[in-house]
């Protein structure tokens, strides 16, 4: 019992730095991409720590079982490096107890990763949705922000406000600059006053500047036009995302994916309840990946463990497209990955028996002949 618990703390704890250090990477990456299309217009900045917020537990169903796998090489690497693994040896502790002691903490990291794949990330992918159904349906007019040079209309339209006042409902003193196909030089608008106005027929919304000015051509040349006018308006097109989307039958939630018959459906219920499953085959893979000699270094085995780790994931996911694309069968489905790895690790694991047999087995035929 006192070894279960050296061992399962030694696990746990660095599991939890791990996870920590990669939850926190994954936050800041993401983070820095929204912050970028905020400041570009693309979301409003009071939504970002929301769309964080309900990201997250997408980000954690996938560190949790890599954070796990990487605590379990990095916990046993330093008891080997450290000589404490020969010790637990020769009081008596095998491989295979080595392995039960594992699959406890692999048993508690598999329940965490299954609440988030089966509740909360279906949960946070729903409300990301409608943020992002939010912010689509805003129009360029909503993400203007006064004193800053503005891109709008892909690229075609640069816009400048001095000042907005009455939450987007009204502005002062707006200067636009857009390209006219076949002119060298932009169309000029210069207007004190602009505001939002929508079609009552077709729902369409336009930016009406009000008492300014036209400019087009190229100053002094004969082609240069100065216009000035009472009202003019500008088509607001709807806001084109370049944001991560998930499919609608991520966001089901799992019991409505349980009494669907539908392909999509069968498949994603299969990837949440595969994350879990990984748990138990990678916990099973890093016990061997983790035997090091103190001579080849800790990290010697690291690299080719987490490849491996990259190959299963990597699988998983091209099998779930498969099986979506109807050009892989529902069942055994993900099995087969999981079934493929499962073996890799028992190979690894009996690898060392099974070379010793081996090099018994030649003496003997030889002895015989």
């Amino acid at each position: 019992m006192i070894i279960f618990r050296y061992l399962s703390k030694e696990i746990l704890i660095t599991t939890l730095a791990v996870c920590f250090a990669l939850l926190c990477i994954f936050l800041s990456v993401r983070f820095a991409n929204l912050l970028a299309e905020a400041t570009a217009g693309k979301y409003a900045v009071n939504v970002l720590f929301e769309m964080i917020f309900y990201r997250m537990p997408g980000f954690v169903q996938i560190i949790l079982p890599l954070g796990f796998y990487i605590g379990v090489l990095l916990a046993y690497g330093r008891l080997y490096m450290e000589s404490e693994m020969v010790v637990l040896f020769a009081c008596g502790i095998s491989q295979r107890q080595l392995l039960a002691i594992t699959l406890v903490p692999a048993l508690l990291v598999a329940f965490l990763v299954a609440l988030f794949t089966v509740w909360f990330t279906p949960s946070g992918t729903r409300m990301y949705a409608q943020i992002l159904d939010e912010q689509r349906n805003r129009s360029e007019f909503d993400m203007l922000n006064a004193g800053r040079f503005q891109s709008l209309g892909g690229g075609q339209t640069i816009t400048y406000v001095n000042e907005i006042v009455n939450s987007h409902k009204s502005l002062n003193d707006v200067f636009v600059a857009r390209e006219s196909n076949g002119k060298t030089a932009p169309t000029i608008l210069l207007a004190r006053q602009g505001e939002q106005m929508q079609h009552p027929e077709y729902a369409q919304r336009y930016l009406v500047l009000k008492d300014g000015y036209q400019y087009d051509g190229q100053p002094g040349t004969a082609e240069f036009r100065v216009t000035r006018f009472s009202s003019y308006g500008q088509y607001m097109p709807p806001v084109i995302l370049s944001g991560d989307y998930a499919s609608e039958a991520d966001a089901k939630p799992t019991g409505e994916l349980l009494s669907s018959d539908d392909r999509v459906m069968r498949t994603t219920l299969q990837w949440r309840f595969s994350l879990p499953i990984m748990v138990f085959v990678i916990a099973m893979l890093a016990v061997p990946f983790s035997k090091t000699n103190p001579r080849q270094g800790r990290y010697m085995k690291m690299l080719p463990a987490i490849l491996v780790f990259v190959f299963y994931y990597v699988f998983l996911s091209s099998v779930g497209g498969l099986m979506k694309q109807g050009k892989w069968p529902i069942y055994p489905g993900f099995w087969v990955v999981h079934a493929f790895f499962a073996g890799l690790a028992w190979l690894m694991f009996n690898w060392d028996r099974i070379t010793t047999k081996r090099r018994r087995f030649v003496p003997e035929v030889a002895n015989h002949a």
